[in-house]
Formats: C-alpha cells, sequence, structure tokens
C-alpha cells in the first residue's frame, strides 16, 4: 500500500515541478524577448545616429523627435531604411540639419597678426626657451 502512496506522491511532485519548471521557462522567455526589444532599438538609434551625422543633423538630441517604430532590423543587424527614413525627417525638420553648401564648407581662418604667446600661457619648457631666446637678442 505504501508503494501506491509513493507513486501518488511522487506524480504530484513531478506535476508541481513540471509547472513550475514550465512557468520559470515562459518567464525566461519573457525576459530574452525584453532584452531582444532593448538591444534592437539600441542597434536602431545607432544606425540613426550615423545616418544623421552623414546628413548634416545639427545636434543628435532631434533623433528624439523621429518616429522609430516602423523601423526593424535586417537579418545582418543594419536597419535598411535608415537613409529613406533620415532623408524624409530632413525634408521634415530641415532646420535640424545644417546648410549644405556647394563650394567648400570649410571655414577659412582669422585675418590678422599673430599675437606671441603669453608668459602665463606657456608650460616651464615653453617659457624657458622663449625667455633664453629674448636675452640673447639682448646681449
Amino acid at each position: 500500500m505504501s508503494t501506491m502512496s509513493d507513486t501518488t506522491h511522487l506524480s504530484e511532485t513531478s506535476t508541481g515541478e513540471t509547472e513550475a519548471l514550465q512557468s520559470r521557462a515562459d518567464r525566461l522567455e519573457r525576459e530574452v524577448d525584453e532584452i531582444r526589444q532593448v538591444a534592437d532599438a539600441r542597434v536602431i538609434k545607432s544606425e540613426l545616429k550615423a545616418e544623421a551625422l552623414r546628413a548634416g543633423m545639427i545636434d543628435l538630441d532631434g533623433i528624439k523627435l523621429m518616429d522609430i517604430s516602423t523601423l526593424q532590423l535586417s537579418a545582418d543587424g543594419s536597419v535598411a531604411e535608415a537613409s529613406l527614413a533620415m532623408d524624409k525627417f530632413k525634408k521634415q525638420k530641415p532646420w535640424l540639419f545644417a546648410a549644405s553648401f556647394s563650394s567648400n564648407p570649410a571655414v577659412p581662418p582669422p585675418v590678422g597678426p599673430v599675437r606671441p604667446k603669453l608668459a602665463t600661457e606657456m608650460n616651464d619648457v615653453e617659457y624657458k626657451i622663449a625667455r633664453a631666446a629674448i636675452l640673447k637678442h639682448r646681449g
């Protein structure tokens, strides 16, 4: 009789353990899905930041104004629509981007006399060299 009782107890225990393991597996799968979604969102934002820099966005905080819910990662981990989305965003909010120039965008250096470095701006080595040059010219 005790064998029947042990078998019943064993089946109840294994059923309880099975349910507990299944519950734990379901919870872990949900956690993995959440982590994957967070990681995918980070990759999408990184791709958008790179596209924003290429497009000449002045302040990368402007990306927060974009609707990224339609963007998806491709199998290779890139966002195929990132450049299209950035072009569309640039047309919608052009003030977030630097004006494009057809000529050289480099700013020329300011014109004016070169000011000598002050002693307070020099380190010890520069000061000793400058002092020696001044004393050499005096004597």
